[in-house]
Parts: structure tokens; C-alpha cells; sequence
């Protein structure tokens, strides 16, 4: 117990000391780690940069690889740009090692006190992201020095003494790392722990190098569970993080191992937690050499063994995935694709339901009803997605564009519930044989351009965050109540000189009053997007 509970603690401050130093470094990078995704090309090598810097930011390879398998499953990255970025996630994961080489641990205590100061002296979001990538830092260290003093003892134990020798076999050390890493789920915190035992003069570069190669088989252990559930393309990425481990494995343990373990000592003869640092960095390096001009190869490879069409499978939202939730700048950005996804689909519905109502052309009734059940499951699981976004560390800028969203499909699904109302009415119209006249035709083909304009305003406002769009909308919707109350009396005065039937002019009457509340809802978005959501926009 003396031993398990200071390793055990330390590995648990390790874990949680770079998780918050990720979460400080992505909150700090905010947007810019969206736009760095965004530029993501055909290009392999733009796609190992990209990977191993947004790892670089998120402190694990895991991570960057589950968000990738969420970008395949969502349509968004093929799997050629996947094998890039898988690549440099390999790469960008060695920078936590190479930290930990530099023994800062006398720091880490200064680096905390540091951090908690500026957090509470500060309530600026940026610092705050500072303050935490700092006790990140500090805590990560001071898990390292908690794991170190608790394996010290075992320099007396002949028990350690004798499995340390027996690792000296290459595939045993290799299956042992591999483990591992699948237990801890993380190839970062496996190397601390072998960099803690070098610290401790527990092991040296010949027995650390085989384990480091089953480390970085064990790591691919996330991905493929993660896949589990996901498209066939998806899995495929998985498969082509296992691939190109695997291989290199293979490559360095048959042919490179003496090589390299050979230079890694002949730079830092006396420090084996730099060693094994160096060792992972041109490990994974070697490897992306080696393996980038044979991407295509892997990407056949994985087709071969998930074979298959690899199209989406059960959900109805195209752009959301729980994997993309580890980076919640990207995340939203996702959110909002399948919201204005979720407009169009309404925005289609209303323009359907204006050709039946009042052209009389009803072949696209029972279209415009199913959509509108895809509407209502898009909202379900958009809300869901939102909620989980909620729940993630996340900024308070974020959390408010969190409430927005919220609020911004609510009223889209409302729009689409009014839409089916008037498809229903239409119907009504065609079952019962109910006339318009030509003026009436004429006011609902006028209403019918202002509200389609104002919610089609709208979504474009909310895509491209265009303030003078929005300030159109509200305009608009001014427009459509006066063109309401007009129609109104003018329908009326109709009804009372005999000019139309009683039935007609029922549902003319219910068509304006849904048309006219499709404006009200893409008042609010305007609302929202204009950031006036504070003063209690019109609850429909």
C-alpha cells in the first residue's frame, strides 16, 4: 500500500493536472482552434500539421483521434485527410513527454500558487484560461513527483528487481506497455509513469524502448472503442490509427530499434527520462516519414477490412457527434451547421405549403409532413447534443451561445409547426372544395413573400452573425402584422358582403394567424442574434 497509494494519487493528479492544462490551452485558443480544423485540405502534410498541433493544444492523441473519428462519422473530413491528422496527433502527443524531461517539478508548487492567484484576482476570461493551464502544469509535476517517491521502494524489492530483467525480452516489454496504455487509456500518462520509474533509476533505455513501442499500440485502444457505434467510415479511421502504429511497431522493433535507442543515448547519456522522451518524439516522427506517402495505401487497407458504403446509419442530425464535444469551440460550430440545416428544412416546408393552400397544388403534402417529423427529431437531438455541450468545461461566451441555440430551435421547430398547420388547413381546403377569391389570393401570396423572406432573413443572419440582416428581419415582421391586420378586415368585409363561403374564410383566417406567428419566431432569432434575448422576446 505504501507504494500503490502514492502512484495510484500521483497518476490520478497526472491525469487530471493535463486535463486542465488541455482545457486551459483550448479555452485560451478558443475560435482559433476551429479555424485551424477549418483550414484542413486534400493535403497530407497540411492534414500532419493540423494534427499535431491541435494535439499539442488538447495534451492527447486519444482525444484529437476521437475527434477525428466524430468529424468521418459526421461527413466532414474523408478518410484521407483522417490518416493525415491521425499521423501528426502521433506527433503532437510527444510534447508531453518532452516536458516532462525537464524535471520542473521545484516549479510546480510556484506554478499553482501562481495560477490560483491570477483566478481569483481576475474575473477576465482569458486570464482565467492562463490561471488554468498553469495549475494544470503545476499539478501535472507534482503528480509526477508523488509517482516517483512512491516507486522508489521497489530498487529494494528482487521481485521488480527480477521482472525488470525479464523485460529485457523486446515482446514482452512491447505487451506490457501495450496493456498499459489500454488500462489507463492514455499513452501520455503511461510514459510519465515509465519516465517516473527512469527518474527513480528503476529502468534504462534498453528495457523503456520496447515498452514505449506497446504504448503506442495501447493508445489506438480509445479510437476503436469510440468507433464502436459510428459509421463504417469512422471505423475505418480507427482501424488506420491501429495500422500505422502497428506498422511502425513492426518497423522498429525488426529493423530501427538499435539505431535509434543508440542515438537517443548518445545525445543524453546520463538522463533516461530524456531518453525515453526523445525516443517517443523520433518514434512517432520516423513513423509519419515512413508511412505519409502510403496513406492511401492504409485507407485501402482499412476498406478492406471494414468493407462496406460507410454511409450514416441511425441518427437524423448529420453534423453532431459526442466525440467533438472534447473541443467545444468546434463543437458549436457543428451545432450551428445543423441548426440552419434544421431551417432550411422549415424554410422548404413553407414554401411547399404556400403552393397547396394556395395554388392548389398538393403533391408535395405528405413530403412537407414527413419533414416536419424530421424537424422534430432534429430538435430532440440537436437539444441533447446541447445539453451534453452544457455539461463540458466550457467558457461563459460559450455558454451563452449554448442558451441561444437553445432558444434558436425552439423557435424553428415552431416555425415548422406552423407550417404543418397550414398544410392541414390546405387540405381542409381540398376535402371541402373551398373557394378564394382572386383578392384573396392575392393578400396570401403577399404575406406569404414578406414571412418567407423575414424566416429565410433570418437563418442568414444567424449563419453569417449579420446584425444589419437581423435589424431587416424585425422590419419585416413590423411588415407581416400590418399585412395581417389588413387581410383580416379585408376578409372579413368580404364574409360580410357574401363575396366568399364561411368555410374559406375560416381557413384564410387560420393560414394569416399561423403566417403571421412564423414572423413573430423569426423576430426572435433576429432578437437573439442582435443579443437582445435580455429583454423577453415574444413567447409564441
Amino acid at each position: 500500500m505504501n507504494i500503490a497509494l502514492p502512484v495510484l494519487g500521483g497518476l490520478g493528479l497526472f491525469l487530471y493536472g493535463m486535463n486542465l492544462m488541455g482545457i486551459g490551452l483550448q479555452k485560451a485558443a478558443g475560435d482559433r482552434l476551429k479555424k485551424l480544423i477549418e483550414v484542413l485540405t486534400n493535403n497530407r502534410l497540411m492534414g500532419v500539421i493540423v494534427g499535431a498541433l491541435v494535439t499539442m493544444i488538447i495534451q492527447s492523441s486519444s482525444a484529437t483521434t476521437v475527434m477525428v473519428i466524430g468529424f468521418v462519422n459526421a461527413g466532414l473530413m474523408t478518410l484521407a485527410q483522417a490518416a493525415g491528422v491521425i499521423m501528426g496527433a502521433n506527433i503532437g502527443t510527444t510534447v508531453t513527454a518532452q516536458l516532462i524531461a525537464f524535471n520542473l517539478t521545484d516549479f510546480a508548487p510556484i506554478a499553482v500558487a501562481v495560477g490560483v492567484g491570477i483566478w481569483i484576482a481576475t474575473s477576465k476570461k482569458k486570464a482565467k484560461s492562463i490561471a488554468e493551464i498553469l495549475i494544470g502544469f503545476g499539478i501535472l509535476f507534482m503528480g509526477m513527483d508523488m509517482m516517483g517517491s512512491g516507486l522508489k521502494p521497489l530498487a529494494d524489492m528482487p521481485v521488480f528487481t527480477n521482472i525488470m530483467i525479464s523485460l529485457k525480452n523486446p515482446i514482452l516489454g512491447m505487451l506490457v506497455g501495450l496493456g498499459l496504455t489500454a488500462i489507463i487509456q492514455s499513452s501520455s500518462a503511461s510514459i510519465g509513469l515509465l519516465q517516473a520509474l527512469a527518474g527513480q533509476g528503476l529502468v534504462q533505455m534498453d528495457v523503456a524502448f520496447p515498452i514505449l513501442f506497446g504504448e503506442n499500440i495501447g493508445t489506438t485502444t480509445t479510437a476503436l472503442i469510440s468507433s464502436i457505434g459510428a459509421n463504417k467510415t469512422a471505423k475505418r479511421a480507427a482501424v488506420i490509427h491501429f495500422l500505422f502504429n502497428l506498422i511502425g511497431t513492426i518497423i522498429f522493433m525488426t529493423i530501427l530499434r538499435h539505431p535509434i535507442e543508440f542515438l537517443v543515448t548518445k545525445i543524453s547519456p546520463l538522463d533516461v527520462k530524456r531518453q525515453i522522451a526523445n525516443a517517443h518524439t523520433l518514434f512517432n516522427l520516423i513513423n509519419v516519414i515512413i508511412q505519409l506517402p502510403f496513406a492511401n495505401l492504409l485507407v485501402k487497407i482499412a476498406r478492406t477490412i471494414i468493407p462496406g458504403d460507410g454511409k450514416l446509419e441511425v441518427q437524423e442530425a448529420k453534423f453532431l457527434d459526442p466525440r467533438i464535444v472534447e473541443t467545444p469551440s468546434i463543437a458549436l460550430g457543428q451545432v450551428k451547421k445543423e441548426i440552419l440545416r434544421m431551417g432550411s428544412l422549415a424554410l422548404d416546408n413553407l414554401n411547399k405549403v404556400r403552393y397547396a393552400f394556395v395554388e392548389e397544388r398538393y403533391e408535395n403534402i405528405d413530403l412537407v409532413l414527413e419533414q416536419e417529423q424530421k424537424i422534430n427529431r432534429l430538435q430532440r437531438e440537436i437539444t441533447d447534443y446541447l445539453v451534453m455541450l452544457s455539461n463540458a468545461p466550457i467558457s461563459d461566451e460559450e455558454h451563452k451561445r449554448v442558451n441561444i441555440f437553445f432558444n434558436i430551435i425552439n423557435d424553428i421547430e415552431r416555425v415548422g409547426d406552423h407550417a404543418e398547420n397550414i398544410a392541414e388547413l390546405a387540405m381542409e381546403r381540398r376535402d371541402n372544395n373551398f373557394p378564394f377569391t382572386d383578392q384573396a389570393i392575392g393578400e396570401l401570396h403577399e404575406i406569404f413573400d414578406k414571412v418567407s423572406e423575414a424566416f429565410q432573413q433570418a437563418l442568414e443572419a444567424f449563419k453569417s452573425n449579420n446584425e444589419a440582416l437581423a435589424k431587416g428581419v424585425l422590419k419585416l415582421e413590423d411588415e407581416v402584422d400590418i399585412l395581417e391586420r389588413q387581410n383580416r378586415a379585408n376578409h372579413i368585409e368580404r364574409l360580410n358582403k357574401g363575396q366568399c363561403l364561411t368555410g374559406s374564410g375560416i381557413i384564410f383566417l387560420d393560414a394569416i394567424s399561423n403566417l403571421e406567428r412564423m414572423a413573430d419566431h423569426s423576430s426572435n432569432i433576429a432578437l437573439f442574434i442582435l443579443d437582445k434575448n435580455k429583454t423577453s422576446p415574444k413567447t409564441i
